[in-house]
């Protein structure tokens, strides 16, 4: 089994096409390899949903709750490859207490130096600036087999080195996951059988400067 099938079927729990509920993970969360990469699909149009598969009012009703327009969308988003990094301007919540607590009066070698509150507040606000690490969203098509077809994944910024002097970089921290549907096959050809099935999609919520 290659890679992307291996992502597609790590868990799959209770996969007996009559039972009501089935639980798919597209990936183990929280996790270095986020966001999901593209998953290889047999390209054979057999195991495509029909048109008669895709009423949005029956599916709507399958998903239920977990449709969340903030990340999902059933029609293509007016421009896909828009990308905006979440408080890259302005730093949202409490400043990180590793550097609000930092001493900057005290040299390694025990030398003490004079440092204004004007300049200090300055210096740190720089610091935080410069080592925070804002989630970036794109839209991505998840293809006609998932419902909602297109998804607002988040990605870790990583244009330059979050690190003051430079080394590390931003990575995931934290997840969520978002239901989606998946059309899923048994079988072969003929004698496949073809439902919808509810899978947890992950999704990069929050990353950290780290090695």
């Amino acid at each position: 089994m290659g890679l992307s099938q291996t992502l597609l079927f790590y868990v799959l729990v209770c996969v007996h096409l009559g039972v009501s509920q089935h639980y798919l993970r597209l990936r183990p969360s929280p996790s270095d390899h986020l966001p999901v990469p593209d998953l290889k699909e047999d390209p054979d149009p057999e195991y495509d949903p029909r048109e008669q598969d895709l009423t949005e009012r029956t599916l709507r009703k399958k998903l239920g709750s977990n449709f969340d327009p903030n990340f999902m969308s059933i029609t293509s988003p007016i421009i896909l490859n828009f990308s905006e990094p979440d408080n890259q301007v302005k730093l949202q919540g409490p400043m990180p207490n590793e550097i609000k607590k930092l001493d900057l009066t005290e040299t390694p070698y025990g030398l003490r130096i004079k440092v204004g509150k004007k300049a200090r507040r300055k210096f740190l606000q720089w610091l935080w600036t410069y080592t925070h690490c804002p989630v970036v969203h794109t839209w991505k098509d998840l293809g006609v087999r998932f419902w909602p077809r297109y998804i607002k994944e988040g990605n870790c910024f990583s244009e330059r080195s979050c690190s003051f002097p430079e080394g590390m970089s931003c990575k995931p921290a934290k997840s969520i996951n978002k239901i989606f549907l998946r059309w899923y096959c048994q079988g072969f050809l003929r004698q496949k059988y073809c439902t919808w099935i509810q899978v947890q999609y992950p999704i990069i919520s929050e990353c950290k400067c780290s090695c």
